[in-house]
């Protein structure tokens, strides 16, 4: 050992109350967890809207043991699925189903995407110090090695949050317009199983 070498190590008992997050206002992480939250019921939202639009087919008597094989191995991803591959599958159930009304898929896909790509941000990323105005840039790269630059405040949050509720809103219209009831909810339309 280089006789220079000076050791050390962190006193936790020192730490500030609340660290590493003590820098920012209670409001902006309860701001952030009921973001993060909304973005859990789009996930199940959109796993509910698999099972409708999968589980309402017609299918043929001769193919009906075959594809539901095929619907439990769909509904056990749905299940478990990260919010990128329910969106697939959502996109793929929507497509497949032959009385669909939804005329804006392709719309509604894109502005999920865009969406899945800030969950994860505010999921994984890094909270750095806020500036004056209560701002935070978290330090998230993304698999295409793009750098998030964007300050994010309790404003923004909610905008956000409200945003994922537009979209949770419109997965489940998509299938409430087709005169289902959307699982789980009290919805008017036909029951579903």
């Amino acid at each position: 050992m280089p006789p220079n070498l000076r050791r050390s190590i962190i006193r936790q008992d020192v730490l500030p109350d609340n660290f590493p997050t003590h820098r920012h206002a209670g409001a902006f992480w309860e701001a952030l967890g009921r973001t993060v939250a909304t973005f859990g019921f789009l996930e199940e939202t959109i796993a509910k809207a698999i099972f409708a639009f999968t589980g309402t087919r017609e299918i043929p008597a001769d193919e009906i043991e075959g594809e539901f094989e095929k619907w439990l191995s769909t509904l056990q991803k749905a299940v478990s699925d990260p919010l990128g591959g329910l969106i697939d599958a959502y996109g793929k159930a929507v497509r497949q189903h032959p009385d669909a009304t939804l005329t804006n898929l392709q719309d509604l896909l894109d502005d999920l995407r865009k969406a899945a790509e800030l969950r994860n941000v505010l999921c994984h990323g890094s909270w750095r110090v806020p500036d004056t105005a209560g701002r935070s840039i978290p330090h998230y790269v993304d698999r295409k090695k793009r750098v998030f630059e964007t300050p994010i405040d309790v404003a923004y949050l909610d905008q956000a949050r409200r945003h994922v509720v537009e979209l949770a809103c419109a997965v489940i219209n998509s299938v409430t317009h087709m005169g289902w009831q959307f699982p789980g909810s009290q919805s008017p339309g036909k029951k579903i199983l």
